[in-house]
């Protein structure tokens, strides 16, 4: 019956192709507006890592002088590069990693290549096995080279392709800020989505172009960027180890609800260790947090696409009502037909099963229109100027999507009218015949 309903609405769409075009038209518009925005949302607020999302905690620690201080208030976001070295040093985790964002300057051995500014990651050993990063050549560093504060370094694979030709360079040298490094590792395509591990930069740039020991970055005084919070005297450098600053992010990977029990008991006991020395002046106060936890935390899809997603099912919402009004005028204008079918035997139920196949018919013709206006929504959203304009495409999985909304809002749409046309009493449509 399913084929012969279908057959009935491509029929019925051939009789009334204004009508028809408009509902076509009112589903696309709806579907292309919120396929959009969620799929603009999904890509900015997806689990960057769901291997071990649930593994991985980002550390915070209350370091901060007691001036100003409200109890129970958040930590400061990241931490003293005092208490991230010794955390680093006490190993109390699986692995752990401290970090944060610089910049290098890249002097090519080609002479025909000008230098150039490179983004750089200053961090530890286990950065690169921790967050899954993937390697075309080589691998990452190890912590005796953070201990010596080795030169040596591991290239984004554009950068290696722009040095070395997409060559395997492991063991090369390369001149970074005037010191010579020597390459140890060459990342694949790698873009975390958003770049969970350091939220305090761009959050969904581009990977880093070069990643280097912390500890060597601080020996040669390179330089960094990102956010920093300071209170008491400084001095005169903010990145000393004794710097009461808190500029330097700690990520720690933990493989078990019990671990990161432990390990929080352990950060409250770190802290109390060093209230009673004197550095901490306020109460134990830390968190522990695991990235979605950190992500939602942070609210780390910006204001306006949330907005954008609820409005573009706002819009959606108003179409699905116009198609609600002109299905009613299209079926209730066939009431006579309805009637002849009625009287030759047709159950209500099967009135009304006609009237959903058509509605679903008109959804999946909006359907294709509008993932054509999705993409064309989708392409004015990667000529933004915003970092994650260029993440905005369309995948298998939002495709089915696409579809999957337009036949349901369609159908959606479709009960009401179904309901009132499978009403029609036979009697009534044959008399006034």
């Amino acid at each position: 019956m399913f084929g012969y309903y279908f057959n009935l609405a491509l029929r019925s769409f051939r009789r009334n192709r204004v009508l028809t075009a408009l509902m076509v038209l009112a589903i696309a518009l709806g579907i292309g507006a919120c396929m959009t925005t969620l799929t603009v949302f999904r890509v900015l607020s997806g689990d960057p890592i769901p291997q071990k999302s649930s593994q991985l905690y980002y550390v915070q620690l209350d370091a901060e002088s007691a001036f100003g201080h409200v109890p129970g208030e958040e930590p400061s976001d990241q931490m003293t590069r005092f208490d991230s070295e010794t955390l680093l040093r006490e190993k109390r985790g699986d692995r752990q990693a401290m970090m944060t964002g610089g910049g290098v300057t890249v002097t090519p051995e080609n002479a025909d290549l000008t230098p150039f500014m490179a983004s750089s990651r200053y961090t530890s050993a286990d950065f690169f096995p921790m967050f899954l990063a993937p390697f075309a050549f080589g691998s990452g560093w190890s912590e005796a080279d953070d201990a010596a504060s080795a030169r040596v370094v591991v290239l984004s694979k554009e950068t290696n392709d722009k040095l070395f030709g997409g060559a395997n360079s492991v063991g090369r040298q390369v001149t970074l800020s005037g010191n010579d490094f020597t390459v140890v590792g060459v990342l694949e395509e790698w873009r975390p989505t958003p770049r969970f591990y350091d939220l305090y930069s761009d959050r969904f740039g581009e990977l880093e172009e070069t990643f280097l020991p912390f500890s060597t970055s601080r020996e040669l005084s390179l330089g960094r960027n990102g956010s920093m919070n300071c209170w008491g005297d400084s001095g005169s450098d903010s990145t000393t180890l004794n710097a009461p600053c808190a500029w330097i992010q700690y990520w720690v990977e933990l493989d078990s609800a019990a671990k990161a029990t432990a390990y929080r008991d352990y950060l409250v006991n770190y802290s109390q260790q060093q209230r009673d020395a004197g550095r901490f002046e306020r109460e134990p106060n830390v968190r522990l947090r695991n990235v979605m936890e950190w992500l939602d935390f942070t609210k780390v899809v910006p204001g306006d696409v949330v907005m954008q997603l609820w409005l573009g099912f706002g819009f959606l919402l108003v179409c699905l009502l116009n198609t609600v009004g002109l299905l009613l005028a299209k079926f209730l204008r066939r009431s006579s037909e309805i009637g002849v079918r009625r009287a030759l035997g047709a159950s209500r139920m099967e009135i009304f099963k006609q009237c959903l196949v058509e509605a679903g018919t008109i959804g999946l013709a909006g359907g294709i229109l509008g993932l054509g206006l999705s993409l064309l929504g989708l392409w004015a959203v990667r000529q933004q100027p915003n970092s994650y304009a260029d993440l905005a495409q369309l995948d298998l999985g939002m495709l089915l999507t696409t579809f999957a909304i337009a036949i349901v809002a369609s159908l959606f749409a479709g009960l009401l009218p179904a309901w009132r046309a499978m009403q029609v009493t036979p009697a009534i449509q044959l008399k006034s015949q």
